[in-house]
């Protein structure tokens, strides 16, 4: 009878505290994590999320092509990570991020088809199509890339940024591994990823391969076995650029690079993958492939969560038909950046989000509003009002529900509107929202320009010379001493009256 009226006792403290009633034993990380549910592209639905080691999540993110800037349908998707993340860590789990550079073997086509994205990158600036030149060429894309997710406030502290040209070894290995199991075959043009070996091939986003493979014609002079067969390893062509190895000097296919790179830092199994949705059909299905293959073990990666296009007037934002906007181009009329991320979060990752300029001003004016909100709660008399614990279980609610961002926002802005929360309680749970939200509430409500004759000499220079570049249209320029002033601890901002410094 003791044992039944202990057990009607938790029963009762379940109700009304149900993080108390898991006990000591349990911790808070514990109770939100068996709450958190995603979109798996893999299964086609959403599920309970839970990792493969307690508490530690092993991510990666697919990164970008490091042979020019990055437009913001590019970063729109690392603020889809970067939510992901925070959300995680929100949790109480430990992130293990990577994201990848890659700095070779992309080519302009999945039907492995086309020069390779970094050739094509060095012969646009008029470089020699040398392997240092590559490298070069990487790296000032990837300090851009980096100094543009520092601007969008995206967490990258412990995240790993591997660049494919710094795991030749590992991908040769790799390569080797699935050629001595059966799973490839070499060609003229090189080593060939053998898909009709793989028999689940095609099962992430449920790829119609009968179709594909049916209406794909193979010619008689086709190196490969199946339309759907991919490159592992490329020979060089005219140009000569590439490494040694068991099969001629060459380089990596785009696919092989995410895999061996994922193992070599993360293990044979990680708990999440993100990238586009572009990336389902072809790229992503091709990881899996190879991966398990080469380790014998499945799944390669238990989650798998794409994000939808970003769209400008309901078209595609895309390099290839001009139809780009860059964040450079947001902070030259005056956008702070996180106006965008703003605009971002106001539309679910897996729905194609909308860019507009009213869109900005929108989010501008959403965003100041929040940073007025709390600078006037954090100077009122903090006594008197309710708790907003219902708020804070709401908001963790939609954001732990396959980051509903849209959610989560308007239950932010119906506790900054509801008068019978305290403002104390209004303001340390926006600082306890923004944690995830990113939008530097707490900065944005107490930044302070910097007047030029403050700054250190070495930054007035800067700001000088990029004056002088964005005056003559040298919008790379321009970018790179944008770079050297963030590293100098200061965040540069234009406007029609001349750029607006404040201290990081």
């Amino acid at each position: 009878m003791g044992a039944f009226l202990e057990f009607l006792a938790s029963m009762y403290a379940l109700a009304i505290d149900p993080l108390g009633a898991w006990g000591q034993a349990r911790t808070e990380s514990e109770y939100h994590a068996r709450r958190l549910r995603f979109f798996n592209t893999l299964t086609g639905k959403k599920e309970a999320f839970s990792s493969l080691e307690k508490n530690v999540v092993k991510m990666y993110n697919c990164g970008p092509t490091v042979y020019g800037l990055q437009h913001i349908g590019n970063l729109s998707m690392f603020v889809f990570v970067d939510i992901l993340r925070r959300t995680l860590e929100y949790n109480n789990l430990h992130v293990k991020q990577v994201i990848n550079f890659t700095d070779v073997g992309h080519l302009s086509s999945d039907a492995d088809e086309g020069e390779d994205k970094m050739v094509k990158g060095l012969t646009r600036d008029g470089l020699a199509l040398t392997l240092d030149n590559m490298r070069a060429l990487g790296k000032k894309y990837a300090d851009l890339f980096l100094a543009d997710l520092s601007t969008l406030n995206i967490n990258t502290k412990g995240t790993a940024f591997p660049r494919a040209s710094d795991y030749i070894p590992q991908q040769i290995e790799m390569v080797t591994a699935l050629e001595q199991k059966g799973f490839a075959y070499k060609g003229e043009s090189g080593v060939y990823f053998d898909t009709s070996k793989f028999s689940e091939y095609g099962a992430l986003g449920n790829i119609d391969l009968r179709g594909i493979r049916e209406g794909a014609r193979v010619s008689a002079s086709s190196e490969k076995r199946s339309p759907t067969d991919f490159l592992l390893w490329k020979l060089s062509g005219k140009d000569g650029l590439g490494w040694e190895s068991p099969w001629g000097k060459g380089y990596p296919g785009w696919h092989i690079e995410c895999s061996a790179m994922s193992r070599d830092i993360l293990g044979d199994q990680i708990d999440i993958h993100t990238g586009g949705i572009e990336h389902i059909p072809i790229h992503h299905n091709n990881e899996i492939a190879q991966s398990e293959s080469a380790t014998g073990k499945k799944p390669f990666s238990r989650f798998w969560l794409h994000r939808a296009h970003l769209q400008i007037e309901g078209g595609k934002i895309a390099k290839s038909t001009g139809n780009t906007v860059f964040l450079s181009e947001i902070i030259d009329r005056g956008f702070p950046a996180l106006a965008l991320r703003y605009l971002l979060l106001g539309a679910h990752y897996r729905t194609p989000a909308s860019f507009t300029w009213e869109g900005m001003k929108a989010a501008q004016t959403s965003l100041y509003r929040l940073y007025n909100a709390y600078d006037t709660f954090k100077h009122a008399d903090t006594s008197g009002g309710e708790s907003a614990s219902g708020y804070r279980a709401r908001f963790i609610e939609r954001i732990n529900d396959d980051l509903d961002t849209p959610g989560a926002l308007a239950a932010v802005w119906e506790m900054v509107r509801d008068e019978k929360i305290s403002a104390a309680e209004k303001k340390d749970a926006l600082e306890s929202f923004d944690s995830v939200l990113g939008l530097g509430i707490a900065e944005g409500a107490n930044s302070q320009s910097v007047a030029l004759e403050s700054m250190p000499e070495q930054v007035r220079a800067l700001i000088t010379a990029r004056e002088d570049a964005r005056k003559t249209k040298d919008w790379s320029r321009a970018d790179e001493l944008r770079v050297k002033i963030d590293a100098a601890g200061f965040a540069v901002k234009d406007s029609e009256k001349g750029p607006i410094v404040t201290k990081k």
